[in-house]
């Protein structure tokens, strides 16, 4: 026979409390300035503005865990900033971007991954031989410098391979540095670049970034590899970017080599933007030109013909807004 069921029985619900819910944060006022020098598996290390000789450990503070965080961020830390084995601080704040290196993961997919923040110059490491230069890729790093806020400079590597002098006669008209370097010559020229600036070192893999960092910074350590006899491509041996302080003033960001440059994330005009030699010619199209394909109607295939744009440029832009898919 079922019982009867008393006061006992009703379940009460437990009241919400009297601390009332609010939606105001922290300022964190306390909260001491950083800047991001590597990122490994969602740990940053940090360099600490007030004690630069030291590096603390930390993660993201709750408000942050939805915001991206990569090499050159400048953030805010609270915690345990002593640097000390285990410790480890919080990441409160990021701080303005003042640039950012991207790329996505092909032309068509338009979801951006930040490599690099709040750099100043994108060298763009290209051998002259062992491997070959591949201007696609130089084009493509251009687009991505000048849509995110970066100087370009290209520096040619291997030179006592090869003087490299068609790749330089190929950029000279655009008007940004070109250096080059070679094992048994000091870096005089580079190093004058990259003086007191946050720079970041980009390119494929193979054609000696990891050698000229070595040379740059002589306590980085930075792994050397070899390129492959039969495929002519070179093998990663830089996992995560890193940021290294030049002895003389200044940091240089290392970025894993890689083999492609995905440029779904800037928009297609800008993509002509950044060839600055063909933009002037470009505004003398009809509207609604793609400028795509060789055309009698495009200012570009006349400028061509005239001597004015060089053929090479036209066709790396055409390749690049190919990829895309879209008109400029």
């Amino acid at each position: 026979m079922p019982r009867e069921l008393d006061e006992d029985d009703v379940r009460i619900r437990p009241g919400r409390g009297s601390r009332p819910r609010t939606r105001e944060r922290p300022d964190h006022a306390e909260a001491v300035p950083a800047a991001v020098v590597g990122v490994d598996r969602g740990r940053y290390t940090c360099r600490p503005d007030r004690s630069p000789d030291r590096l603390v450990a930390a993660v993201r503070g709750g408000s942050m865990r939805r915001t991206s965080v990569v090499v050159g961020d400048r953030v805010a830390l609270v915690g345990d900033i002593s640097g000390a084995p285990g410790a480890l601080a919080r990441l409160v704040r990021r701080e303005e971007r003042t640039s950012v290196l991207r790329r996505t993961p092909d032309d068509t997919d338009p979801a951006e991954r930040p490599i690099v923040a709040n750099a100043e110059i994108l060298v763009m490491v290209c051998s002259v031989v062992d491997p070959e230069p591949r201007p696609g890729l130089i084009d493509r790093c251009l687009v991505a410098a000048y849509d995110g806020g970066l100087s370009p400079v290209l520096c040619l590597t291997k030179t006592d391979l090869a003087d490299g002098e068609s790749t330089i006669e190929l950029y000279r008209p655009l008007g940004f540095p070109v250096v080059t370097t070679r094992p048994d010559r000091p870096l005089d020229e580079l190093l004058a670049l990259l003086a007191n600036r946050l720079s970041v070192l980009f390119g494929h893999s193979g054609v000696g970034k990891s050698s000229l960092v070595n040379r740059l910074v002589p306590d980085a350590a930075r792994a050397i590899g070899a390129v492959n006899a039969v495929t002519g491509r070179g093998r990663h041996t830089s996992s995560a970017a890193i940021a290294l302080r030049l002895p003389d003033g200044g940091t240089v960001i290392d970025t894993p080599g890689v083999r492609s440059l995905g440029l779904g994330a800037v928009s297609p005009s800008r993509v002509l933007r950044a060839f600055a030699d063909l933009a002037a010619a470009a505004a003398f199209c009809q509207p609604g030109c793609e400028h795509l394909a060789p055309s009698p109607d495009c200012a570009l295939d006349s400028a061509v013909r005239a001597g004015d744009a060089d053929a090479a440029r036209l066709a790396s832009l055409r390749r690049l807004l190919a990829a895309r898919g879209t008109p400029a």
